[in-house]
């Protein structure tokens, strides 16, 4: 390519890069240094931080612990977790249902299993899935550091499409009053409609969804506005640390199979 073509296009790329600069911020903090510092640590960012949840948090206050990874993410390394904001809307619907039985796909770090399990009402119960053992070892020694014990908060190792078949037989789960979906959003229509194949939802079930808007999950979303089984809500929120990437928390409320 001649200098001049590429100077015609320099204009061009400018642009764009005004244009997504949040985006571009985003990809540097997710894709670029989190690779760098696990290439130099040897340890993964999620490791890196309970590190710091330990020199820093109060043991048994879930609230400072959540507070101590919000400020880790925010001046340290992203964490790519839910956030203060999006956790807000998270505990409020979580009490709001009181569910007896909650279930969680996505553990990740711990973050959003957390706010949940502060939210519970007393007696709750609440299971929580990650298919990566590696992570999911980072979350369970989160959430006891929390003070949560396995009778209110139980981490179960899997992929959701094997776990869910399983969770009446083997985890006593007859039915969730309340499922967030924070795993993969490629994956949350199949795993809904697994849950509603194995009758795990109740008339009444509040089925929460992140990231519906970014990366998006519009089969999803489609489906849930169009099978005529759930009424549906959107609350608008940002990514934390990056508001100007929109982003937003689908609430659904199942009607029943009928």
């Amino acid at each position: 390519m001649s200098p001049a073509i590429a100077l015609a296009f320099l204009p061009l790329v400018v642009t764009l890069l005004v244009r997504y600069r949040h985006y571009f911020r985003l990809l540097v903090r997710t894709v670029l240094l989190r690779s760098l510092r696990d290439c130099l640590s040897g340890l993964r960012m999620e490791e890196r931080a309970f590190s710091y949840v330990l020199t820093h948090a109060l043991p048994g206050d879930p609230g400072h612990i959540l507070t101590t990874l919000d400020h880790w993410s925010s001046h340290c390394e992203y964490l790519s977790h839910m956030g203060p904001a999006k956790g807000q809307i998270l505990m409020r619907l979580v009490e709001e249902k009181a569910p007896a039985c909650a279930l969680e796909l996505g553990t990740y770090c711990g973050y959003s299993t957390l706010l949940i399990a502060r939210a519970l009402p007393p007696g709750g119960r609440l299971l929580t899935v990650e298919r990566d053992p590696r992570t999911a070892a980072v979350a369970e020694k989160l959430i006891r550091l929390a003070g949560f014990d396995e009778h209110t908060v139980e981490l179960i190792v899997g992929r959701s499409e094997e776990v869910i078949p399983r969770l009446r037989t083997q985890y006593e789960l007859s039915r969730a009053d309340l499922v967030l979906l924070a795993h993969r959003p490629r994956c949350y229509l199949r795993d809904l409609q697994l849950l509603e194949g194995h009758a795990l939802l109740p008339a009444g079930a509040t089925v929460l969804a992140d990231h519906v808007l970014f990366p998006g999950a519009p089969r999803f979303l489609q489906y849930a506005k169009s099978c005529g089984r759930y009424r549906c809500r959107l609350h608008h929120t940002g990514l934390p640390d990056f508001p100007a990437i929109k982003d937003g928390i689908a609430q659904l409320t199942y009607a029943g199979s009928g």
